[in-house]
């Protein structure tokens, strides 16, 4: 349970401090946030808990597979915001986009032979 409270702890902190460079630097703050932090402190916290090489490849590269579809939401959110669309409605039409794609990535993937 100490670890689990270390690990929510230490991942706290690194979010808390990209949104708080972002307020102040918001290129700086957006070079933090597009940083596969999420994805490499899941890869060190799951390692010391259970080292399998095999396992760890399979979910590297299911994670780039993941990445993919997320991307266009960083293209259609600016583009609306800066359309007068408000912040909510963005969130969610982008949030909404991501969903969409990640679907489809589930359903095309096996098809190409692409194991998630």
């Amino acid at each position: 349970m100490l670890f689990l409270a270390l690990k929510a702890l230490i991942s706290g902190i690194l979010i808390a401090a990209a949104s708080t460079l972002a307020k102040r630097y918001p290129g700086f703050g957006a070079l933090v946030a597009s940083l596969p932090l999420v994805s490499v402190l899941g890869m060190i916290w799951w390692w010391g808990e259970k080292p399998d090489a095999a396992n760890m490849a399979n979910h590297v590269g299911a994670t780039f597979w993941y990445i993919l579809p997320s991307l266009p939401m960083f293209i259609v959110m600016p583009a609306l915001l800066r359309n007068g669309v408000g912040f909510w409605p963005t969130l969610g039409i982008g949030c909404a986009l991501t969903i969409a794609l990640y679907a489809g990535m589930v359903a095309i993937a096996p098809r190409f032979g692409i194991g998630l």
